[in-house]
């Protein structure tokens, strides 16, 4: 079997543009969180989001680029500069036909496509629009594929290239099929990872329409509190991730640094609900498990869960039951964090900005904190990291999705025995805990949960 490594992690998210600005937010675990500064939020229910502080010229895209690209695929191209530069893979040396591409976006352009009907409707008031009003490259807004073609021309890839569309989960999703691309022979470097940036009206009223973000409009960076008893709903976020995945001989033989490797990917799909969820939590749970089968692990082995933590009442206690289901006893002694609490929920973005994290809590051994986690809801009663990063010793990672549409996705990262520590600079400024919090939550309804 053909094995696929992560030698390259770029981020854009809110709180900071890079990897060490993204790392060292969510180690602090301070909300990036605020009211919705690109339009006038005053008439929605929710009016608070997590931005990104993004000046696209600032880092290098043209006046061209600017114009042509939505902001979604401006944040992948700037996220691929910075894993490709990380990875040190040398381009010029590189067979592009062995180059693949797959991202990763729950809405694509959504601004774009949303500004541009405003326009050509006069805000509405004429039904027949009037196309000599649109950008010429209004095409390229609605087509989620064209921010691959993107990619793929701004790197030369020609092997595979396209976008997966999997609601919450195409983060995740998109990173198992460049391994599972990989796995087949089909390429042997892949710029895997998602995009998005839904911060816009019509996506603020779809979420409100059915009451799952927020209505806590007062104090923003205390708004999205995962797993605790007075959470409201989920924070609509924006951001992207973009991982350089290798086959591991390709990787070895150019001299690459590695941060983990993907011994892990499963996904499933529920049959039940558009936006509902089981209580008993077991598509996700089989999904953590077929990730863990695929890993060769038993739940002792995993040292660190980055959860979906959303934030609404519904996905945590469905998330905790799955990883009950999945993992046994050896759930409750597992560090598992969700980093919404900190850069929100971008959607199908999320996911790969979480497995970047999985990626540096392996190399840097540390397990950034669930912020605002000050009183757990009973029936989410893992060890969910409350308020202060942790040092963990953990070899193997896990990280789990849930999407509307029913969609459930699990992926391990699994550091290599030949692999040493990449980063040698300090690691975080915000206090550590090196022990679980010593009080332990009352046991929860679920607990008869295997």
């Amino acid at each position: 079997m053909r094995r696929a490594v992560v030698t390259g992690v770029g981020v854009v998210a809110p709180g900071g543009v890079g990897r060490e600005e993204f790392w060292n937010r969510i180690v602090d675990g301070k909300p990036a969180i605020r009211r919705v500064s690109a339009f006038d939020p005053s008439g929605f229910r929710s009016q608070i989001a997590a931005e990104v502080d993004f000046d696209p010229a600032a880092h290098g895209l043209t006046p061209r680029e600017i114009r042509r690209m939505d902001r979604f695929a401006q944040l992948a191209v700037v996220c691929a500069d910075e894993a490709v530069g990380d990875s040190g893979l040398d381009l010029a040396a590189a067979d592009r036909d062995r180059m693949g591409v797959s991202l990763g976006s729950a809405v694509g352009a959504t601004i774009t496509l949303e500004d541009e009907y405003v326009v050509a409707s006069d805000r509405g008031r004429h039904w027949d629009v009037d196309h000599r009003h649109l950008q010429p490259f209004l095409y390229q807004a609605l087509v989620p594929s064209s921010a691959a073609t993107e990619l793929a021309v701004r790197f030369g890839a020609r092997g595979p290239a396209a976008v997966v569309s999997t609601g919450c989960t195409s983060g995740i999703d998109s990173i198992g099929r460049a391994l599972q691309l990989i796995q087949d022979g089909e390429a042997d470097v892949m710029l895997a990872g998602a995009s998005d940036a839904p911060i816009s009206p019509i996506t603020v009223a779809c979420f409100d329409a059915i009451r799952a973000t927020t209505p806590d409009n007062d104090d923003p960076e205390q708004a999205s509190r995962p797993f605790d008893a007075g959470r409201k709903g989920f924070v609509l976020g924006e951001g992207a991730a973009m991982l350089v995945v290798e086959e591991l001989e390709h990787a070895r033989r150019r001299g690459a640094r590695v941060y983990c490797e993907i011994t892990g990917y499963a996904a499933r799909a529920n049959g039940f609900h558009m936006t509902g969820l089981r209580p008993d939590g077991y598509e996700l749970g089989e999904a953590v498990a077929d990730a863990m089968r695929q890993a060769r692990l038993n739940p002792e082995d995993v040292g660190y869960i980055s959860a979906h933590g959303s934030g609404t009442k519904q996905n945590d206690r469905h998330e905790t039951a799955a990883y009950k289901r999945a993992l046994g006893e050896r759930a409750r002694h597992i560090p598992i964090s969700s980093i919404k609490s900190v850069v929100g929920h971008s959607l199908g973005a999320i996911g790969s900005i979480e497995m970047a994290a999985c990626a540096l809590v392996l190399d840097r051994g540390v397990a950034p904190p669930t912020a605002n986690l000050t009183t757990p809801d009973p029936e989410c009663d893992l060890d969910y990291t409350p308020l202060v990063a942790r040092e963990v010793t953990a070899r193997h990672a896990l990280s789990a999705g849930s999407g509307f549409g029913g969609f459930q996705s699990a992926m391990v990262f699994s550091k290599p025995v030949f692999c040493e520590p990449v980063f040698s600079e300090p690691v975080f400024s915000a206090p550590v805990s090196s022990a679980p919090a010593s009080s332990t939550p009352a046991p929860s309804k679920l607990g008869g949960v295997a």
